[in-house]
């Protein structure tokens, strides 16, 4: 086991450690350059994270959550560097584990260029963060919020891997409207790279997945009341993937989703407010219209969440979480999911967070074996998780 776990550590370690050294060398040469724009030293940031789970009902998130598991845990290490006064680049290196996903693979979770051009005009390209909801492109910063897990209905703990951020390209900017606040505005465009869980036990076992292209924008308006804002998101893209049968041909099945969300937040005098209502529609489409006919399908959920700085080290947060799987069938316990939360947040220090959650679960919609009969409609899920951060 010793020996494995250094093979693990050189394999997480040393590009990482290689990546910080050429990104502070290059900056290094290109300060002695002649050049009127001398780049600033890098700025490098990581973290490192474990946490536990542990259900009453339902296995969840990671196998064995029934029995408790602490394949929870996370690492990252990112810097950035100004170039110029209008060019930044940016990478984030990341490994992780959640049940059987990640498995302590280290890959690239963002890198990009930025070209700054003014306030309200910008552009980023690369594998930029996908700008969906309030809270999606800050999703991979546990120290940026209270709670462990985000709502499922709008941020699907086991969708990170693939939607954190989209291979392409995005148009940013951020517009003064003087007495009527300001309009900050995200348009991006690409695709991303799926990750295909074990295919192990699977009658049809997905022989190929890909997203072809994802476009969409997020537009949010700061009223001119300070720490309240509204927003709207819109993301659209297209699937394609085939699937191995017991006899022949092949199944090759395509499917295009499209997402919307409202957003309001407020986040003020140590007090954060949020609400946030989205709806999906996936329309698909196969070769074997008798087996899988063509199908439109529309879900959707919402959530409202409170937080509040108590003291400097201490923040208890709680919200309420509501999602359907189709709107034309709201009965039964695998077409739905309500999750009420509730955690509190430990400041040791200015670098380590200890957290402890609690969710009471009504209904299985987030199950991914929602054939476990045997499992109760109402359950508990508890997690705790700490993490060190710079």
């Amino acid at each position: 086991m010793p020996g494995r776990v250094r093979w693990v550590e050189r394999r997480i370690l040393a590009p990482i450690v290689g990546l910080v050294v050429l990104g502070i060398a290059g900056a290094a040469r290109a300060q002695d350059a002649d050049s009127g724009d001398a780049p600033r030293a890098p700025a490098i940031h990581a973290f490192v994270s474990q946490g536990a789970v542990k259900t009453t009902g339902n296995e969840y998130l990671v196998d064995n959550s029934k029995r408790g598991s602490f394949a929870f845990s996370e690492a990252g290490i990112n810097f950035t560097s100004q170039l110029t006064d209008k060019l930044r680049v940016g990478i984030q290196l990341f490994a992780y584990q959640l049940g059987s996903l990640g498995n302590y693979q280290e890959k690239a979770d963002f890198y990009y260029l930025d070209y700054h051009l003014k306030d309200s005009f910008g552009i980023r390209a690369g594998r930029v963060k996908l700008a969906y909801g309030l809270y999606n492109d800050v999703s991979d910063i546990d120290a940026a919020r209270a709670q462990v897990l985000l709502p499922t209905s709008i941020y699907p703990p086991n969708n990170r891997n693939n939607l954190l951020a989209v291979n392409g390209a995005e148009i940013y900017g951020y517009v003064s409207l003087r007495r009527a606040g300001a309009l900050e505005y995200r348009v991006f465009g690409g695709t991303v790279s799926l990750v295909i869980p074990s295919q192990v036990g699977s009658p049809t076992p997905i022989s190929n997945a890909q997203v072809p292209y994802l476009a969409g924008a997020r537009l949010m308006w700061e009223a001119p009341v300070p720490g309240l804002r509204f927003g709207f998101s819109a993301v659209t893209l297209k699937l394609e993937e085939n699937a191995v049968l017991p006899t022949p041909p092949a199944l090759s099945a395509a499917a295009v989703l499209y997402a919307d969300v409202f957003s309001v937040e407020y986040a003020a005098h140590d007090l954060l407010l949020a609400a946030e209502y989205a709806q999906q529609r996936v329309i698909t489409t196969d070769n074997m219209p008798s087996l899988l006919p063509l199908s439109t399908i529309v879900s959707d959920g919402g959530y409202v969440l409170g937080a509040y700085h108590l003291t400097r080290w201490l923040e208890p947060a709680a919200y309420y979480s509501l999602y359907y799987t189709n709107v034309s069938d709201r009965s039964g316990r695998e077409h739905m999911q309500h999750d009420l939360a509730g955690t509190i947040r430990f400041d040791l220090n200015n670098f380590w967070i200890v957290k402890l959650e609690a969710h009471f679960m009504h209904g299985t919609a987030i199950v991914a074996d929602t054939t476990q009969a045997t499992d109760p409609a109402n359950w508990g899920l508890f997690l705790i998780k700490t993490t060190a951060y710079f």
